[in-house]
């Protein structure tokens, strides 16, 4: 069995995502208006704004958490707006979480394990029986699961217990976790969060061999060096709406961006450097 991510079929176009309008309303608070945006086969997409932008909520949107008030999402020809969380995992859609979101408890391969659940196939009846369809499931599931745990670069911490990992390592595992799942478009929340230089570089090698094995990375990132060497497009949001979008290179150039990250009046040269 090959240590890399599910490969995925071609579907016929190149786009794999496709949101169109997307609002979404608690209260008061409009924290998403009208979002649009598409992600092609094989890109590392970018999501970026400042703090309040709206960059969760949408993640929460595309990935069920959240339904939205209106518009929709289309994953790999499929609208998908109103599902739940588990059939969006089914579908080809995984994510991890701003904070890490792990099973302290168990261990970094049991982690793991728990990831391969959407693509299991042994009922109630097989747990009961334990026939010989239920244990060769079982085999491939601790197969598949050390194999991601090595292609991350912690299978050395198989038997370690979540809470006990590094916090860089904790960030690997769930990342192991969500491609458990043999999804089609990795979404990372914030994996750079709280690591130093050289765990980022680790993290950057990582997501780019993530997408160089066929997955479609869809990334919100506070470190503006990691999205603007990684990423090929760039989303910004401010107040839930779409600012600006296109290669990272003219986002970080449109006066706009400046504005929002740096205030008015921020000299250019310097924001260029700063974003």
């Amino acid at each position: 069995m090959s240590t890399t991510p599910h490969e995925h079929p071609d579907h016929g176009s190149d786009l794999q995502l496709v949101a169109n309008k997307l609002s979404k309303r608690f209260g008061g608070l409009q924290a998403l208006s009208d979002v649009s945006f598409a992600i092609r086969k094989g890109d590392i997409y970018g999501l970026i704004g400042p703090n309040g932008a709206g960059k969760t909520t949408l993640f929460n949107v595309m990935t069920g958490l959240y339904i939205p008030e209106s518009g929709t999402c289309n994953f790999m020809g499929r609208e998908f707006t109103r599902l739940k969380p588990h059939q969006i995992a089914q579908a080809g859609m995984a994510r991890t979480f701003q904070n890490i979101r792990l099973f302290g408890a168990l261990s970094a391969l049991e982690n793991v394990m728990i990831g391969r659940h959407v693509r299991t196939h042994a009922g109630l009846f097989g747990a009961v029986t334990r026939n010989r369809r239920t244990r060769d499931e079982e085999a491939a599931i601790l197969a598949r699961s050390r194999e991601l745990l090595e292609y991350v670069g912690i299978a050395d911490r198989a038997d370690h217990m979540a809470s006990a990992l590094p916090y860089g390592d904790q960030r690997r595992l769930e990342i192991a976790r969500a491609l458990a799942t043999d999804p089609a478009l990795l979404a990372l929340d914030e994996p750079a969060a709280g690591m130093n230089a050289s765990e980022t570089l680790v993290l950057r090698r990582l997501i780019e061999k993530i997408r160089d094995d066929g997955v479609t990375v869809l990334l919100i990132e506070h470190d503006m060096k990691l999205v603007m060497g990684l990423c090929n497009r760039v989303l910004v949001l401010e107040y839930g709406k779409v600012l600006a979008e296109g290669a990272p290179a003219e986002v970080q150039k449109n006066p706009k961006v400046i504005e929002a990250y740096l205030g008015a009046g921020a000299a250019t040269e310097t924001a260029r450097n700063e974003i």
